[in-house]
């Protein structure tokens, strides 16, 4: 820092592409201060070092990071500029890496600093790998193909598609910039192995009408992708390009007479955008024409992603099942419970691998809404207490990501009562009907409303995007206030959850797809349908807190788990997992406002499917 004359230098935890989930070779946040959290941003001067991160990610932190370190529980820009203001002398320079910040995160920073005469420095190469002599290397394994029988649009299929877009917009762009992971993995029809739990490989592309260029490692390239690549040359043809030489390339295009490149600035970072002089060469969106293009799936996309969540309901109920017999022997730890679940989705066809690191977390661990165990935390699993699993499976044709709250013994009143009051919440959003073109922020509240009628809520989203084996977290879909609103299609999370400290957490977590509903007066409405297909805790519901119509729905969701994962538990012959599935999917009698199930239904109910099943 000193020879560079700066003061401080920032250093986010994400990559060159603006990941969430990045490999090790970019965890630099991580390696400087021990928090291995996937959100914040550290500060170092000379004498301090502070770390920002958010509510999730505060307990983690102080447990990881030593006395070195300060925390600052906060996860904003302004307030790490306001900290900057406080330390850092008038007229002194941050320094930051271009590559690890969007185009919007350095105006922001940019715009808090200018008028305390700070001066933001672009450091292009990074000081953490300067020192960092032992960080890992580029994994070795190449980029492949999608198979055709997942395929509805080919890769010249998709390029026509965008550049559809780039001919109808008014503002005239020649070009568009792809720096996201997923965009030129989704463009190519091709995924890789760079990034933990994601499918990625590093890339950029830039695409105009007449040429493509590709950015990657060209040496893991292969023959047969060489050929699939350029199979249609002219127009359709790809020039392989170093991965280093990005911006190298993006300014020789640039040199260009009459050429405008258009970019989206949520996932462009400032060292590309920073090329791209003058003003009249620059387009900018929040999101380049390829994201927004993603989110809405195709049939085919739609169909798999669904068969995919059937399968992994299969190796969650073989989980849950697990769970309730060996839990009462007192041997299960949360981290055994995280490798079996693992180890049933790897039985599954099409497994890749989880999604996630599998958050299991029982009793005061739930309280963690993003704890995953580790040998020194890991809590024996007891009937005593509440148990939370978030876990999600990668597909060869589909993402799933699915999180229960269950309880083997007896819960107390006030457990029961928030469990009820998360399904309520998730339940009323999944239900709800809303006019096409509807933002999911506009919708987020009912996912609260059943808690904050008693006072309580919770400090994370309420759902995210999930894509067709890829990123687990797949923007821009969802319900914050920077996605894009709900068409049909589109497949989200809905996640509501309560976490009380040094106690208990509860999530229940569905993936859902946009559908048209069917209204009495249009067609140009839209309903949620659930494609997550694993019962819900009936030891934690209590059914007099439900209305009418939250009964009925979880009626009909109960007869679509049969429906659909009966016959695929069935044809795995799991006879045990199908007898406890056709159980815990019982429906709930409905009397006036409230509901019980009977023993007598339940026998009734289960005794013949068991024969059925033996029939078959």
């Amino acid at each position: 820092m000193i020879p560079l004359n700066i003061s401080a230098y920032i250093i986010p935890a994400t990559d060159a592409h603006l990941s969430e989930y990045i490999a090790p070779r970019d965890a630099r946040l991580a390696w400087m201060s021990g928090f291995t959290g996937s959100a914040g941003t550290a500060v170092i001067t000379q004498n301090k070092a502070v770390l920002w991160t958010d509510s999730r990610y505060w307990i983690q932190a102080q447990r990881q990071m030593d006395c070195n370190w300060e925390l600052q529980q906060d996860s904003s820009i302004r307030s790490i500029t306001n900290w900057l203001i406080l330390e850092v002398p008038e007229g002194d320079q941050v320094g930051f890496d271009p590559f690890l910040f969007s185009v919007d995160t350095f105006d922001i920073y940019n715009t808090n600093l200018a008028p305390a005469d700070l001066i933001l420095k672009s450091i292009s190469d990074n000081l953490v790998d300067k020192i960092w002599t032992d960080r890992p290397p580029l994994p070795p394994d190449n980029p492949t193909r999608l198979p055709d029988s997942v395929i509805e649009r080919t890769w010249p299929m998709k390029v026509e598609q965008i550049r559809a877009q780039i001919i109808d917009n008014p503002y005239k762009p020649t070009a568009v910039l792809l720096s996201a992971l997923d965009e030129t993995a989704w463009l190519f029809n091709l995924r890789g192995n760079d990034i933990p739990y994601n499918p990625f490989f590093y890339s950029y592309t830039l695409l105009s009408m007449d040429e493509i260029w590709l950015f990657v490692h060209t040496e893991r390239i292969t023959e047969e992708l060489k050929v699939y690549l350029n199979a249609s040359c002219q127009s359709l043809c790809v020039q392989l390009l170093e991965y280093s030489s990005v911006r190298m390339n993006l300014q020789l295009y640039l040199q260009r007479p009459n050429v405008r490149v258009w970019v989206g600035t949520e996932y462009t970072n400032q060292a590309l955008y920073e090329l791209i002089t003058p003003e009249d060469k620059l387009l900018t969106s929040t999101y380049s024409p390829v994201l927004t293009t993603k989110a809405v799936k195709d049939m085919t996309e739609q169909r798999i992603l669904k068969e995919a969540h059937v399968r992994d309901a299969v190796a969650v109920m073989q989980l849950l099942l697990w769970l309730e017999k060996k839990v009462p022997e007192g041997a299960e730890t949360e981290i055994t419970a995280a490798l079996y679940a693992d180890q049933c989705r790897s039985k599954q066809k099409n497994s890749r691998g989880p999604s996630f690191e599998t958050i299991s977390a029982s009793g005061p661990n739930a309280a963690l809404a993003h704890y995953s165990p580790s040998n020194d935390t890991a809590r024996k699993l007891t009937v005593d207490e509440m148990y939370l699993v978030d876990s999600g499976g990668q597909y060869l044709d589909g993402t799933t990501d699915i999180t229960r709250t269950v309880h083997w013994g007896k819960p107390t009143d006030f457990q029961k009562e928030a469990y009820t009051r998360v399904l309520m919440g998730n339940i009323e959003i999944s239900r709800t009907i809303f006019p096409g073109g509807t933002r999911g922020v506009y919708m987020e509240m009912l996912g609260r409303r059943a808690l904050w009628e008693v006072g309580l809520n919770y400090g994370h989203g309420t759902g995210h995007g999930v894509g067709n084996y890829f990123g687990v977290h797949e923007w821009p879909v969802g319900f914050q206030s920077n996605n894009i609103p709900f068409q049909e299609g589109m497949f989200t999370s809905i996640e509501p959850g309560y976490y009380k400290e040094n106690d208990f957490g509860i999530r229940i977590e569905d993936i859902a797809v946009t559908v048209p509903a069917s209204t009495k007066h249009s067609s140009k409405y839209l309903t949620f349908e659930t494609v997550s297909l694993v019962p819900y805790d009936r030891n934690l519901i209590d059914t007099s807190l439900l209305n009418l119509e939250q009964l009925h729905w979880l009626n009909s969701y109960y007869e679509t788990i049969r429906s659909l994962v009966g016959p695929e538990l069935q044809k795995q012959g799991l006879k045990e997992e199908y007898d406890w599935m056709m159980k815990h999917t019982t429906p709930f009698l409905i009397a006036g406002a409230s509901a019980v199930v009977s023993s007598i239904t339940l026998f009734c109910t289960v005794l013949p499917s068991v024969l059925l099943y033996n029939l078959l």
